[in-house]
């Protein structure tokens, strides 16, 4: 996994989705937020598989998976989720989402009636209003974002994927995470999908949160810059009885700075949901 290839293509729409699968038992999916890639869970998904049979992708946009000139944020996200559900013939896998997967994981359950054994939301875009000034300069001025010299785009790439992690990344890591964003492709993909986060998705599910249909647990770096700490303690609020952890000395890619507080944490989740997972 040192690599991270995602050998396995999926058609979704007419697009290719790349995913993986590692370890055997009961299925887990695990979901990337923006504007990563499945490599996040790198360090995660070994020792999950361990317990799982646990699936990973790109999500559509992203990565290693095709980046269409269209919208690729919501609604097309949780309905590839939904498919690939269907593709993998699964039922009731263990789901960890993370961002805009958070959001996807959210959307599918709510909307496409896509059924857990157990929802784990690491920071998900799940409370309104959200976009930092980054995302919302922008959505103002996506013409003029995407137009910028390359090398201006690639420091902006490394500065924005700097400000989700507290310690510095490695600069192979670094490198892994905006090599799909680099390019006249990924360059307009990048500032494409931030034009395209809007807060109507949102609306769409944020009312039905008590609808949740599985037990939910809810991770938060205590540093997140990008989505505060506060969202998350409401995000716990309107899930009745869900269960809501801080990571300490982590910010929004928990995956970097405490990869071993997520493994812990959905370990224990499934082991509570029974003691012989």
């Amino acid at each position: 996994m040192a690599r991270w290839d995602l050998r396995d293509r999926f058609s979704f729409e007419g697009q290719s989705i790349a995913w993986g699968v590692a370890g055997e038992g009961r299925p887990a999916v695990v979901v990337h937020g923006s504007p990563f890639s499945s490599r996040e869970w790198r360090r995660i998904v070994p020792w999950l598989a361990r317990h799982r049979r646990v699936f990973y992708y790109d999500l559509l946009g992203y990565g290693q998976s095709a980046k269409p000139d269209a919208d690729v944020l919501h609604e097309a996200q949780n309905g590839l989720l939904a498919a690939l559900a269907r593709h993998w013939r699964i039922d009731r896998p263990d789901i960890i989402a993370h961002d805009f997967g958070g959001s996807a994981a959210l959307r599918a359950h709510l909307l496409d009636g896509v059924e857990y054994r157990s929802l784990m939301l690491i920071d998900p875009v799940a409370i309104s209003p959200q976009g930092s000034v980054l995302v919302q300069a922008a959505k103002a001025h996506p013409g003029v974002f995407s137009g910028l010299p390359a090398y201006v785009h690639e420091a902006i790439l490394r500065a924005y994927i700097g400000a989700a992690v507290k310690y510095r990344l490695r600069e192979e890591d670094m490198r892994a995470y905006i090599e799909p964003w680099l390019g006249d492709e990924g360059q307009n993909a990048f500032w494409r999908q931030i034009a395209q986060m809007d807060d109507k998705y949102s609306h769409e599910v944020e009312g039905r949160y008590g609808e949740i249909r599985c037990p939910v647990a809810i991770l938060w770096g205590e540093e997140d810059e990008f989505i505060p700490l506060v969202d998350g303690k409401e995000l716990a609020r309107r899930i009745p009885d869900s269960s809501f952890t801080v990571i300490p000395d982590a910010k929004h890619l928990v995956q970097e700075d405490a990869p071993e507080a997520i493994v812990a944490a959905a370990l224990d989740f499934w082991g509570r949901l029974d003691p012989r997972s």
